[in-house]
């Protein structure tokens, strides 16, 4: 540095000649100082160019205020709180688009007293061109991706989608249909494949909160050591390599909506006690926080195991147990609506066809009459699986009952013969198959008596016990004293028990 050089030296002067130059280049700029109760308590004749645009017209309406409800989107109580600075910011508002910095100010015990605001640029449009153009883009994907996750959390399922003419699956629907309309827990009990999570989609889609999330959450895909987390977040910092942002869980992401938990037969101890005080309370404790966040979440359970036994044995804990087990649904296995499985497999079958963009396949008579005669131990996914094969097996684009047999062989499915003579018909159970003058009449009354018929057997087997007749015809109670009471069989029944 040549010797004549004005500038100094040591590190006291050059602070010093930094801070008064940059003075003299904030006071060019628009600044406003608020006090540690967030008010407005002075602003430079620069930042007063700006208040007509902010909708005042008098100093006075402006200063003196919070300073939240004269500038709209404003940061500055942010810095009050953290006391650290917000060195470059993009601020929108009426007034337009700016260039800020927020800078504490400390008093001489180092505690912060106030926080000066500082406009760089006011007209950053021309100046700034790239950055806004930047930010403009993160906006709209910002909002492309918070659609698609709104969109991703609404039901995919209504109850048209739980095919199935049955009285089991009708009974079903009018259970579910009936608890969509309460805020109480709902728990699905059935088989696996049996339909339980679309009866959860459909439930949330028919209730009050429709409009809200819906946010599930599978026991057995999560590991134990995760399931905290994953259902009531984890707080900024809580653990080393956590976000330094924090993350909400599940609960807090359902909030307003539905929270499905899948099978709940899998749940730990230890995640069950928060699960239990999250019910009660409606208050979550994120993970390594000692907040309270209060949720307004509506649960509907599934599991394909038994609670009671699981609840004897001590392995689910029993008041968690009728906390839940409120409204219970019993989802019935296909074996016992295989009446459905015609309609099931059109449904399937144009589902398959949709996915994989090919003509939808035929079914012959003599392959639909051995599939509705299977067991399906493994329910509506097992169904599924089979028509998925016999799809990519047809070349002919029609599948007949050799290549039924086929592929049950090759899956290992147990094969039942059906009846000799079926010829299965959509929507028709085996034993009415054929043609018959007796068909042709109303068909509200051949469904009368098909149900009276049903019930007379229920009643023989069960020696006239109507609690043990509903459970065995898979019905309520009340459904099942309604259709006796319209038969006129009560008096009948009470005289011959």
């Amino acid at each position: 540095m040549p010797a004549d050089s004005p500038l100094p030296r040591d590190a006291q002067s050059i602070l010093a000649l930094a801070a008064r130059s940059s003075f003299d280049w904030f006071s060019g700029a628009g600044l406003l100082l608020v006090d540690r109760q967030a008010r407005v308590v002075w602003i430079n004749e620069r930042y007063r160019d700006f208040l007509p645009a902010l909708g005042f017209e008098r100093e006075e309406d402006f200063v003196g205020h919070p300073v939240s409800s004269v500038v709209q989107n404003t940061q500055m109580h942010r810095v009050l709180e953290t006391g650290k600075p917000i060195l470059i910011d993009l601020l929108v508002n009426k007034a337009g688009t700016f260039v800020v910095s927020r800078i504490p100010l400390r008093g001489d015990d180092g505690q912060v007293i106030g926080v000066l605001g500082i406009v760089l640029f006011d007209n950053p449009g021309t100046t700034l061109q790239p950055l806004i153009s930047k930010f403009a883009r993160l906006e709209q994907d910002l909002d492309a991706a918070r659609r698609e996750l709104a969109t991703q959390r609404r039901a995919k399922y209504t109850f048209a989608s739980f095919v199935g003419t049955s009285a089991a699956a009708q009974e079903v629907k009018r259970q579910a249909r009936r608890a969509a309309q309460t805020p109480s827990p709902v728990l699905l009990l059935g088989e696996t494949g049996t339909g339980k999570e679309l009866l959860a989609h459909a439930i949330h889609a028919t209730s009050p909160r429709a409009g809200r999330p819906f946010v599930s959450v599978n026991m057995a895909a999560v590991p134990e050591a995760l399931l905290e987390a994953e259902f009531f977040g984890v707080a900024p910092g809580a653990y080393t390599g956590a976000d330094r942002k924090g993350r909400d869980g599940k609960f807090k992401l359902a909030d307003g909506g539905t929270l499905f938990l899948d099978e709940l037969g899998d749940m730990p101890m230890a995640v069950q006690v928060k699960l239990l005080r999250a019910l009660q309370d409606g208050e979550i404790e994120p993970l390594g926080s000692n907040r309270i966040v209060r949720c307004d979440v509506r649960v509907v359970a599934a599991t394909s195991r038994d609670l009671a036994r699981l609840v004897r044995e001590g392995q689910f804990r029993e008041d968690l147990y009728y906390r839940l087990n409120v409204l219970p649904i019993h989802v019935p296995p296909l074996r016992e609506r295989q009446a459905d499985i015609p309609l099931l497999v059109e449904a399937l079958n144009e589902d398959i066809a949709a996915r994989g963009a090919q003509p939808q396949p035929e079914m012959g008579r003599d392959a639909l009459a051995l599939l509705q005669a299977q067991p399906w131990r493994g329910n509506i996914r097992e169904l599924r699986n089979v028509l998925e094969q016999l799809s990519l097996r047809s070349e002919s684009g029609v599948i007949d009952r050799a290549a039924v047999e086929q592929v049950l062989r090759l899956a290992g499915v147990e094969r039942i013969e059906p009846p000799v003579a079926d010829m299965a018909l959509p929507g028709a159970p085996l034993s009415e198959q054929g043609p018959s003058e007796r068909w042709l009449r109303p068909l509200a009354e051949q469904v009368r008596e098909v149900e009276q018929q049903a019930v007379r057997a229920a009643l023989r087997r069960c020696g006239g016990n109507r609690a043990a007749v509903a459970r065995l015809l898979g019905m309520s109670r009340a459904s099942l004293y309604d259709r006796l009471r319209d038969w006129g069989w009560v008096s009948e029944i009470q005289s011959n028990v």
